[in-house]
């Protein structure tokens, strides 16, 4: 009798909180920027890109500086923060299905995965739909034709782009409500203007979801024109020093002060919770994130380590700094928490509730030594103009990779061939450990193995019938050629 009565207090006293957070429920600004390095902002210390927004907002709340994307880059990533799950689950593994880079140089046949989440996934918006809240995307969604089915009331100019097709100024073709476009508006501030007036509009009795997807920095780097000259005649720093980039990070800075702006006349500041968060490293002919090796498609932290912060009044205290590792697929359940809103039953999901984390609590804060998966079976040809890569033919050849604590495993499957660093004391991975510590080698990659098995992740074996080893070692040897050349003239000058 007395168990049962403590099981019905216990029952009781859930009602309750769940009550009281449905009553309570925040709106929720989701701030995602596409190819935005780890040192892009100020806060994270750039010494030329200016921030001022995103600075304070940072400040005011909690900061993560080893937050991960799922991802080296925007698709995939975008798909494990949608579904909540790894690659091998929705099997998005790259930007489109087909092979990238020269068939001579792949050794293996690649898996082309799907270029599409599947409608059965349940995503975190339709999780939010079902709880009461009104949604909207604005930007970019580039996971199919049009984000309304998986869980989206509004859409503002989400298509199966990856980039502006025309570029940042208008025409913007195709692009949902971004037809009617003053005469040479820049589209990070179309995008921002949108949001101020979604907000400005928004129901107050029902809480809203702006997942502000702004397709800023992605590729083509083109300035926003008012503001080039200010750059420009700006002294260069020593780690950024573009100003095409500046330009492009100062208008969604400038996007950001608006829409606080535009919550606090709307009176809900203190209601709303803000994430800010990243697809993918940089792009690495445009921007740098040292002491991080590699950008964007690459494994090594460069391509994978981005921004992340969460600020929200009165749940998550200001001036804090956490070096606790997450990933792209805990922002679902995490999301979820906020909003109240229940998880889907029987889906997966990889992730977890940071919530816990926010708010410094005892119970269900995320274990810093816990391990972060990336699985990559396919290739992703290289930029012309920069070297931080295994090789200069790939930024990421078949692969997968794994973190645990400070250690960090790369497995790449075209010669069985294996790194591993420790992040603790050699965070820019310059030095492979794998012949050294081979007890923590086969620690590794027993675990790798195994959850491989468990998500029933494609390995490519076949061999790529095209293959050409003479002409990948003959690519391979004039590229170093034609960096010691650039190198040796640097020295001259």
């Amino acid at each position: 009798m007395a168990k049962r009565l403590s099981l019905l207090l216990l029952g009781f006293i859930a009602c309750c909180v769940g009550s009281s957070s449905a009553a309570e429920r925040p709106n929720i600004l989701f701030i995602y920027l596409d190819d935005f390095g780890w040192k892009d902002t100020g806060y994270m210390g750039s010494d030329f890109y200016e921030t001022p927004h995103l600075d304070r907002l940072a400040r005011e709340g909690m900061i993560f500086t080893h937050a991960y994307s799922a991802s080296a880059n925007c698709a995939p990533a975008r798909a494990c923060l949608h579904s909540g799950q790894y690659t091998p689950r929705h099997r998005v593994f790259n930007v489109g299905t087909d092979p990238r880079g020269k068939a001579a140089y792949r050794k293996l046949e690649h898996i082309p995965g799907v270029s599409d989440l599947r409608t059965d996934i349940v995503t975190w918006a339709q999780c939010l739909q079902k709880a009461g809240y009104q949604t909207a995307t604005m930007g970019k969604w580039h996971l199919s034709d049009d984000p309304l089915p998986y869980g989206f009331d509004i859409n503002i100019g989400g298509t199966h782009a990856g980039s502006p097709p025309r570029g940042y100024y208008p025409p913007h073709p195709r692009a949902p409500q971004l037809q009617d476009v003053p005469e040479g508006e820049f589209l990070t501030d179309t995008l921002s203007r949108k949001a101020c007036e979604y907000i400005a509009a928004a129901d107050p009795k029902q809480p809203w979801a702006l997942y502000m997807t702004y397709f800023s920095v992605h590729t083509p780097i083109q300035a926003k024109k008012e503001l080039l000259p200010k750059y420009e005649a700006k002294t260069p720093g020593q780690q950024h020093n573009n100003p095409a980039m500046a330009t492009m990070i100062e208008a969604v800075d400038t996007g950001v002060g608006n829409m606080l702006a535009a919550l606090e006349k709307a009176g809900v500041r203190d209601d709303t919770a803000i994430l800010f968060f990243s697809d993918n490293g940089g792009y690495g002919p445009a921007t740098d994130m040292a002491p991080l090796k590699g950008y964007k498609g690459t494994y090594y932290e460069g391509g994978i380590r981005v921004p992340f912060f969460a600020n929200w009044p009165g749940q998550i205290a200001p001036g804090q700094t956490n070096e606790t590792p997450i990933i792209g697929v805990d922002l679902y359940p995490t999301i979820c928490a906020i909003a109240g809103a229940e998880l889907p039953e029987g889906q997966p999901l990889d992730g977890e509730n940071l919530l816990p984390t926010f708010r410094g609590e005892a119970q269900g804060t995320v274990a810093k030594d816990r391990s972060l998966f990336w699985h990559f079976p396919a290739y992703l040809q290289s930029y012309s103009r920069t070297n931080q890569q295994r090789d200069p033919l790939f930024r990421a050849r078949p692969c997968s990779i794994m973190r645990k604590g400070d250690w960090k495993l790369h497995e790449y499957f075209e010669n069985d061939e294996y790194e591993l660093y420790h992040l603790g004391n050699d965070i820019g991975e310059t030095t492979d450990l794998s012949s050294t510590q081979p007890e923590k080698l086969a620690e590794m990659q027993q675990e790798l193995r195994d959850w491989r098995q468990a998500l029933n992740a494609p390995v490519p074996r076949a061999l790529n019938p095209k293959y050409d080893p003479e002409a990948e070692k003959a690519a391979i040897e004039a590229a170093k050629e034609k960096k010691s050349k650039k190198n040796k003239k640097k020295r001259t000058v």
